[in-house]
């Protein structure tokens, strides 16, 4: 039978407690939240839906078209110019999502012949860009410059070393000095994905290649989402303008894919200047992340200490890493669940996201609801 394979899928999923659902959220959920990755609390603001009630009006509901077509608005364009000022790079270029832009940087920036390093807790996006390059592909430890430089050194020729800036996982921070320093040993490219470190890190939540040091550098590449920090949707990709020139002839989820909708794009430019207003906003996430750890540490949960604005706690296995989720939903908060195959290292979580406009006592509800609810 036609997709019989389906089934048997299926009955593994559920026997290993890997099932996954969707569950349609209302627009007033009384649920405390953290599980999304709204870190500075900008998605339901009122300047940033106002920006994409005001772009949907004056540009329609979609973008009509392919960025090369139809798809380029003056918007687009504006936001390309200012988000490329404020992380302190050349040229930006906007994609339809974050997961587009990773898969443009990596592929188009890995030739037939290269080599691509990757990191081993490297996101979802990162892995498949290397799967799509025609460069080969080189797996490394995670979060270690060494191992990248040994493995640099085995090839003559482009070389590309791919990372996230703060792993999506755990939220431990990427070594970018270190890696920095690897690739020009080899002339070699770096790109970081900072989808997780923009509106969080660096100056007024400029990211975290601008707090390393590399903002502008010539030798760097940096994606980032405007669905997380900026309450948005869509991605882009930072760097030198003849790097974001070739993207635009040579990167195909730019060149095939729809424009990015205007509504996005407008609610992404109001966050970004709110940002540039209020950058208390990432030193507040950060804060709010070191407190939900301290706190839970302090109740004897095993937590990753944050770099950034995610915070992981270790549960003991993917059904009471299920049931621990459920159990703090049905108290009033949303946490996420991370569970194999998302998880590189096979252990489940609950995954915390730590957000700029959490008052004291949502921290103290989050920590009773968790500690309370442990399996």
């Amino acid at each position: 039978m036609a997709f019989g394979w389906i089934d048997e899928q299926a009955e593994l999923r559920r026997r290993a407690g890997l099932v996954r659902t969707l569950r349609p959220r209302p627009a007033d959920s009384p649920l405390l939240d953290l599980a999304s990755n709204d870190y500075l609390g900008l998605a339901r603001h009122p300047e940033v839906a106002e920006g994409a009630a005001r772009a949907a009006r004056v540009w329609g509901g979609g973008s009509t078209g392919s960025r090369l077509v139809t798809g380029t608005t003056e918007l687009h364009a504006e936001l390309e110019r200012e988000l490329a000022a404020f992380c302190g790079f050349e040229a930006a270029l906007v994609f339809s999502s974050g997961y587009a832009a990773n898969l443009a940087a990596v592929t188009a920036l890995a030739p037939h012949g290269s080599l691509i390093v990757s990191d081993a807790g490297n996101h979802a996006s990162l892995i498949d860009g290397c799967r799509l390059a025609r460069g080969a592909t080189q797996v490394v430890g995670h979060a270690d410059p060494e191992a990248v430089r040994k493995a640099l050194g085995t090839h003559r020729g482009t070389a590309v070393v791919v990372s996230d800036t703060v792993f999506s996982v755990d939220g431990d921070a990427a070594p970018l000095a270190g890696l920095a320093a690897a690739c020009r040993e080899h002339g070699a490219g770096l790109v970081v994905d900072d989808a997780h470190g923009l509106g969080v890190l660096g100056d007024g939540g400029r990211g975290a290649p601008h707090a390393a040091g590399l903002a502008g550098a010539d030798d760097v590449v940096v994606t980032v989402t405007l669905s997380k920090s900026l309450g948005s949707q869509g991605g882009a990709v930072l760097g030198p303008a003849r790097v974001i020139d070739h993207l635009v002839n040579a990167a195909r989820t730019f060149i095939f894919d729809t424009g990015l909708a205007p509504a996005s794009a407008g609610a992404a430019l109001a966050a970004l200047r709110l940002l540039g207003r209020e950058p208390q906003r990432a030193a507040r996430a950060r804060a709010v992340a070191a407190e939900l750890h301290a706190r839970l540490t302090d109740d004897g949960l095993q937590a990753v200490r944050p770099d950034a604005a995610v915070v992981s706690v270790r549960a003991p296995s993917p059904e009471g890493a299920v049931r621990w989720a459920a159990d703090c939903r049905a108290a009033g908060l949303a946490v996420g669940c991370f569970r194999p195959p998302s998880v590189p290292d096979g252990v489940s979580r609950l995954r915390l996201t730590a957000r700029a406009d959490l008052s004291e006592a949502q921290i103290e509800h989050a920590v009773r609801v968790i500690g309370g609810t442990r399996p």
